[in-house]
């Protein structure tokens, strides 16, 4: 019965989250029905780019396609990459500056991947529109891009963001570890404008991708200063993870069943207690966020996927710098800032 309402609840919640008309996955989206998706007081457009650089999103798609067809793990690098963007000082391409001091060169940062796809779109884009695309914008559309050609959901994106100026490193803190609680990502993701349902589908892009060894070696060998695995982890599940990383520097797939499947089977792991972080583990633990753990993981995989197209054009108009701050800039090259000398 408990499951029932929880499902109901996240039924409702989808489709109320989801315009009716919003063309599905197609490209298809009209302009008056996904007004609804964006603050009314955000200056991206959804068209901005038709007549200012109308290849836009072709050259994207065309960049994003040769990349991951040579190296499919690049698809969700981007989308960590850019998490790691949105979630420090919004989504400004800030994390692409690199220069000594910067988010980039923060250790936090050494292991994000997918820069030089993004600067080869970059270098493809000022050849067709010099000096009128972001690489914000660039980012946000190159992660949706890597997500629908790994059958991921399509959603919306406005564009007219801006590039920040400036990065700090120490600003990398503020970026969600695998190691917090549920209740400091939750306060993070409030402060993003986000919500407990945000945080429970977003973690769901582990249904993709891999973690470095060294992020998850606490929990196999000395929880908690115990010496010992973390209880929570299955036992079978546990000895397959110390047989995969017996070195830091090896990478582990965060999900183990449906690896490079874009589907619902990190919710079903989570069930079975084969989380591979310690945050995506926590979900399941805190009455919070394992009713929705458990809705999702015994509901059909298009409503995970639904919800998390909602969250992510969510995610991705979080802190952004538009042409009316006036504290922004488009870069030339998404690794420097034209009006600073580094």
């Amino acid at each position: 019965m408990k499951l029932a309402v929880v499902s109901a609840v996240i039924l409702v919640v989808v489709f109320v989250a989801w315009p009716v008309s919003a063309g599905g996955y197609g490209h298809e989206e009209e302009e008056d029905d996904t007004k609804s998706w964006f603050p009314l007081d955000n200056l991206l457009s959804l068209n901005y780019y038709d007549k200012s650089c109308p290849n836009f999103e072709k050259i994207v798609d065309t960049k994003v396609r040769q990349w991951t067809k040579s190296d499919p793990s690049l698809g969700p690098a981007l989308l960590r990459l850019l998490f790691h963007d949105c979630g420090v000082t919004g989504c400004d391409a800030s994390v692409l500056l690199d220069h000594e001091g910067s988010e980039r060169r923060s250790p936090a940062s050494k292991t994000l991947r997918g820069f030089e796809l993004i600067d080869d779109i970059k270098s493809e884009m000022e050849k067709s529109c010099p000096k009128l695309v972001s690489c914000a914008d660039i980012l946000a559309a190159a992660t949706r891009s890597a997500t629908y050609q790994l059958g991921g959901p399509y959603w919306p994106n406005a564009y007219g963001r801006r590039d920040s100026k400036s990065s700090y490193a120490r600003d990398v803190e503020k970026v969600p570890s695998g190691r917090r609680d549920i209740t400091g990502l939750l306060e993070t993701f409030q402060s993003y404008g986000l919500n407990v349902l945000d945080l429970v589908v977003l973690s769901g892009a582990h249904t993709i991708g891999k973690a470095y060894c060294g992020t998850i070696q606490s929990r196999l060998y000395n929880f908690n200063a115990t010496h010992g695995t973390d209880p929570s982890i299955d036992p079978k599940f546990a000895d397959y993870l110390r047989r995969k990383c017996r070195w830091a520097s090896e990478t582990v797939y965060l999900d183990v069943e449906t690896p490079v499947v874009f589907d619902n089977q990190y919710y079903i792991n989570l069930q079975k207690n084969m989380g591979v972080l310690t945050t995506d583990q926590e979900l399941v633990k805190d009455p919070r966020t394992a009713p929705l753990v458990k809705a999702f993981a015994e509901q059909p995989a298009q409503i995970f996927r639904h919800q998390f197209a909602v969250s992510m054009a969510k995610l991705v108009n979080v802190g952004v710098i538009t042409a009316e701050d006036r504290i922004g800039e488009i870069r030339n090259v998404c690794s420097k800032s034209n009006s600073r000398p580094y």
